[in-house]
């Protein structure tokens, strides 16, 4: 896979070529490193895979991207050079990611790659012809607000200059390509979703994400964890459960 856009935590599952890939795309702000924790609970039954945007951790000192549908271009290209011919793989999109990860596999859909088997769609609403609310973000001391009431273990940046420094290229690109983000009509996606949503999400009702099955042909679910938007960081165990259910099941057709 794509040294430059992609990045392996805990080892490529069994190793044989057939083992099940996740492909996980991280939320604004966020590095491929926010999968650390899943990575290990599915070491020994799938090949994660975390994307690694431009602007953060090893690639910090590239041009962030400010485009979501040409970030997510360039992502189904990468994908599409070095995926294995029947070799299952789903996605796993949290936040923004969560776009993403909906924007990759709809330009797979148009191309001769293989589509992934399930898409898992993580604490975002499903996609509209206008912008959220809380993706309109202005100035940074309102971007710090936001990212204050979306809590989550990622938190001491924000009290930490230097950390904060760095940061913020990111995390200011990541909200003005959200804000510049216009969802375009289209067929609904063939392959099922699964929804994972925070009961006490702030920005981002279990309504506004049940909204995604809408936007698929196949039958799909939804879980609703307890906790906030970064519910994943204390229920890894649960949601590695879940994923790893979901993928046996495709492995096993």
């Amino acid at each position: 896979m794509d040294s430059v856009w992609f990045r392996r935590f805990a080892g490529p599952g069994t190793g044989d070529g057939t083992t099940p890939q996740l492909i996980c795309f991280p939320h604004a702000g966020g590095a491929a490193s926010a999968y650390v924790a899943l990575s290990r609970a599915l070491a020994a039954d799938a090949d994660v895979l975390a994307v690694q945007y431009p602007a953060r951790q090893d690639r910090r000192k590239e041009e962030p991207a400010t485009d979501l549908t040409a970030l997510a271009r360039t992502i189904a290209d990468a994908l599409a050079r070095d995926l294995t011919p029947g070799r299952p793989y789903a996605f796993f999109g949290h936040s923004m990611g969560a776009i993403l990860a909906y924007e990759t596999a709809r330009l797979l859909a148009q191309s001769a790659a293989p589509a992934p088997v399930r898409l898992f769609l993580s604490g975002r609403g499903a996609p509209a012809p206008e912008p959220l609310r809380s993706d309109l973000i202005e100035g940074d001391a309102e971007l710090l607000a936001a990212i204050r009431r979306l809590g989550g273990t990622g938190q001491g940046i924000l009290d930490e200059p230097e950390l904060l420094e760095m940061a913020l290229p990111a995390l200011r690109a990541d909200y003005r390509a959200l804000g510049a983000y216009r969802w375009r009509p289209g067929p609904p996606l063939d392959l099922p979703f699964t929804v994972l949503v925070g009961a006490s999400d702030p920005v981002v009702p279990t309504e506004d994400a049940r909204g995604w099955l809408g936007h698929s042909t196949r039958e799909s679910r939804m879980r609703v964890f307890p906790g906030g938007h970064f519910y994943l960081d204390e229920a890894v165990t649960e949601v590695a459960d879940e994923v790893r259910t979901s993928l046996a099941a495709h492995a096993a057709v």
